[in-house]
Parts: structure tokens; C-alpha cells; sequence
């Protein structure tokens, strides 16, 4: 079973392989990975750092205890209606996120981040909504 926060449930949609440094694109590739071969891998709901910010580089700011951070993972729980404790498998977690979720909805739940010029999580949704799941990284 993997803990992830509520943001990271979208940043793995768009993730393409890119990252904060190769220890952080090795994490995010194996999970994200896992979860598209495995979906009913379990995911546990948490509040704070979780298995992707375990790898986040200890260089300057820490961002995954800021405030905006927190924020951004209850704003994408609430859209998902899923709450902090809950245990579902990633493809429930896909369910919920063609049920409850948009495209649009990045622009105003992620404004603030520095990922979502690329594009690639409007795009990770729509495959989503398309019911191609998650990527394959190369």
C-alpha cells in the first residue's frame, strides 16, 4: 500500500518522466508505473508528506510542508470527495477522478504550480475521462 496526498493524485496523471532530480523520477516512475500495471494497488489518503515527498531533493525549500501545498491537497480531495484516512485502490481513485473531475479544474485547484505550464495535467485527466488510464513512461 502506497500514502499519497490529495495533490499527488493529479500529478500523477500528467507526469511524463520529468522531476525534481533522479532519485525524485525514479520514486515517481516506479509508483506511477505500479499503479498503471496494478491498478487495484491500494492507496492510502494522508495529510502531509507521503511516499513521493520522500524523495523530494533536500535542497532548499522544503514545499512539501507549505501551506499552499496543504491547500491544493484538500482542494483536490473535496473535488474527489475522498477525505484524509481512506484506503481505495487506484482504480477507484480512477473512478472517482472521471466522476468528479474536469481538465478546467487544474487551472484553478493547481494555479499555483510550477508543473502546470507543461500542459501535461489537463492532458492526464482528459485520457482519463477517455478511460485510457495512466501513461506509459518510457
Amino acid at each position: 500500500m502506497y500514502k499519497l496526498r490529495g495533490h499527488h493524485l493529479f500529478c500523477l496523471l500528467g507526469y511524463r518522466g520529468m522531476g525534481y532530480s533522479p532519485e525524485y523520477v525514479e520514486n515517481m516512475t516506479k509508483l506511477h508505473q505500479t499503479l498503471r500495471d496494478q491498478p487495484q494497488t491500494r492507496i492510502k489518503l494522508v495529510m502531509g508528506p507521503d511516499h513521493l515527498c520522500e524523495k523530494y531533493p533536500n535542497s532548499g525549500e522544503y514545499h512539501c510542508q507549505n501551506e499552499s501545498i496543504y491547500k491544493r491537497d484538500a482542494e483536490v480531495l473535496k473535488k474527489m470527495k475522498l477525505e484524509i484516512g481512506q484506503i481505495l485502490k487506484w482504480e477507484d481513485i480512477e473512478f472517482r477522478i472521471r466522476k468528479h473531475v474536469n481538465p478546467f479544474d487544474i487551472q484553478d485547484i493547481c494555479k499555483n504550480c510550477s508543473w502546470r505550464s507543461y500542459g501535461v495535467c489537463e492532458e492526464g485527466i482528459q485520457e482519463m475521462l477517455e478511460g485510457k488510464g495512466l501513461r506509459e513512461i518510457k
